[in-house]
């Protein structure tokens, strides 16, 4: 068991991470996976693999069917857990090439559960179609149907990189730079035209509820809080490294008060996504 674990954790964990978009919901699917695992028939595990990321797909979708009604109770915009660079035992070895980019698990929001699964395993985690096929109980044919599916939903073309483009920790610190020094213009040259910021509060800390588009509105909007945070004692911003990409944080006395994770297309920043609800916050720090 103690084998099985210390190799399948980083996999399992980054499947049902990918899954929930919650890191919570993650450790706590891994754990309930190895508690089950000890009662199976040493038969059933001559392909341990296959079989865990089965119990895996099962419970996420499990979840999924409370975590659809809560979000459709959610205050304001809903946006997946930050994961931060850990190097403790549940996150060793998480921040890979086969962990999907922020941007990404906010598009996988639009997809069914069976799209979702089908959609990490093959794009994030490179299993093949044969594999697939077994872990959702349908054919091959279906799979490469449902994988279709889910690119035409999120709106990538084949053409596309489905990991798409860091922003570099240089354009982090130019734009926030510009932030707290009131620098409209270079804000502006920054941002993409059609740039949308999106932040998730969750009724429990101050957060815009609409997505913001275009430049100006997405400008006005962060000039304010991020200049009143250069002159306060006590708060700062760093970057740092967020679902294996720089993101920006904001520090107070209290502790993280805000994570800022960019995605950019053509060297400006497309999107923003703000994460202020402290229950997303609580591993956003170690």
């Amino acid at each position: 068991m103690k084998e099985l674990y210390q190799k399948y954790k980083g996999l399992l964990f980054k499947l049902a991470y990918q899954l929930t978009g919650s890191v919570t919901d993650a450790e706590d699917v891994v754990h309930d996976v190895f508690l089950k695992i000890a009662d199976v028939p040493p038969e059933k595990l001559s392909e341990p693999k296959a079989y865990l990321c089965k119990m895996v797909t099962n419970r996420c979708r499990d979840l999924h069917k409370s975590a659809r009604r809560k979000r459709e109770q959610y205050y304001g915009e809903w946006l997946p857990e930050p994961l931060h660079s850990m190097n403790d035992d549940a996150m060793d070895a998480v921040i890979r090439d086969d962990l999907l980019s922020y941007a990404m698990l906010v598009l996988l929001e639009r997809l069914s559960p069976t799209e979702r699964v089908v959609f990490v395993l093959r794009e994030a985690l490179g299993f093949d179609y044969p594999e697939i096929a077994g872990l959702v109980e349908k054919s091959e044919v279906n799979c490469r149907k449902l994988f279709s599916r889910a690119n035409a939903k999120m709106g990538i073309t084949s053409e596309q990189l489905v990991h798409s483009e860091a922003a570099t920790p240089e354009l982090v610190h130019g734009f926030l730079n510009a932030l707290k020094q009131g620098n409209l213009d270079q804000i502006l040259s920054i941002l993409d035209q059609e740039v949308v910021l999106v932040a998730d509060g969750g009724g429990k800390v101050p957060a815009v509820v609409e997505p913001l588009s275009t430049r100006e509105p997405v400008a006005q909007f962060l000039l304010g809080p991020f200049r009143q945070a250069s002159t306060s004692d006590g708060v700062h911003t760093e970057v740092i490294r967020m679902n294996g990409q720089p993101a920006f944080i904001v520090r107070s006395g209290e502790g993280i008060q805000t994570v800022g994770i960019i995605h950019v297309e053509k060297n400006q920043i497309r999107n923003i996504y703000i994460v202020r609800n402290p229950d997303k916050l609580k591993h956003a720090g170690k």
